[in-house]
């Protein structure tokens, strides 16, 4: 008889203390945020997949005249993509020289984005300025391949 009443006793205990150790109280109610575009633009449209280019991928460069602004010789490159598909993690190497050909400094820049057809984008290079900086020059790339370059005036 002494076994049953701790048993039950026993049980009665956990019965009660069950649902308040189970219990979960509700979340917070936050206000819904409805994300309603600003004027002029657009409503976000979801992701996507885009095919991109394997091999060689070929785009336009417009090359503005380097600057010297503050400690740092600063290059505005506009590039168009002119291959079928988007470019993959186009990656730019700036790498500037002295006059006797010796890679002085140099800047790398990445753009992370998908690379779209047709479109046009802005990078800055920003290399460390040097007493002795004489030209420079650009290496493209992506990850699928190399890039094939063609210098122009303007986009047409």
């Amino acid at each position: 008889m002494k076994r049953f009443a701790f048993a039950s006793s026993a049980l009665l205990v956990l019965a009660l203390a069950a649902p308040s150790a189970f219990a979960q109280g509700k979340p917070a109610q936050t206000p819904a945020v409805k994300a309603t575009p600003t004027a002029g633009q657009a409503p976000a449209a979801p992701a996507r997949f885009v095919k991109t280019v394997k091999g060689i991928a070929t785009i336009e460069l417009i090359r503005t005249p380097s600057r010297k602004i503050g400690g740092e010789m600063v290059t505005l490159l506009k590039i168009r993509n002119t291959s079928p598909l988007a470019i993959s993690l186009l990656k730019v190497d700036e790498y500037w020289y002295d006059k006797k050909n010796k890679v002085v400094t140099g800047d790398t820049q990445a753009h992370r984005k998908p690379f779209l057809a047709g479109e046009i984008i802005e990078i800055t290079m920003k290399a460390p300025l040097k007493p002795d900086l004489y030209a420079s020059n650009y290496m493209f790339s992506h990850a699928g391949g190399e890039i094939k370059l063609k210098t122009v005036k303007k986009f047409e």
